[in-house]
């Protein structure tokens, strides 16, 4: 499956609520690392097909950028369920990211839920 480019915050909502499990790569053209990276990610894409995998534009889409405080570029995000479960800077090569992408397939997201009540009763 081919990349989906974020257009909006509305978009971005959509497909997060939408996904099962959603990989966001947040990048830009001038970036050297980024065009490292850009290939692997549309490996994993094309490789992983019950999975969405989205590419920010920082610079095209600053809004989006600035709501999960992106300072280093790339900047991978990714959300199962709609809960982000990991987001981390730098360019992975490609057998690195395949390996965090078997990772979030195993997650226990009923854990992850769990463990978020926990700390919601705990800040009550």
């Amino acid at each position: 499956m081919a990349t989906v480019n974020l257009t909006s915050t509305k978009h971005l909502e959509e497909l997060i609520e939408s996904s099962d499990t959603l990989f966001i790569d947040f990048w830009a053209e001038w970036c050297g690392p980024c065009k490292m990276f850009g290939p692997v990610f549309e490996e994993a894409s094309d490789n992983n097909e019950k999975m969405i995998f989205a590419k920010c534009d920082t610079e095209a889409q600053q809004e989006i950028a600035a709501q999960f405080g992106i300072r280093s570029i790339p900047t991978l995000a990714i959300f199962r369920e709609g809960i982000l479960i990991f987001m981390q800077p730098g360019a992975l090569p490609a057998p690195a990211f395949a390996d965090l992408i078997e990772k979030v397939k195993e997650i226990d997201m009923e854990e992850v839920r769990s463990e978020i009540e926990k700390e919601k009763a705990a800040k009550a």
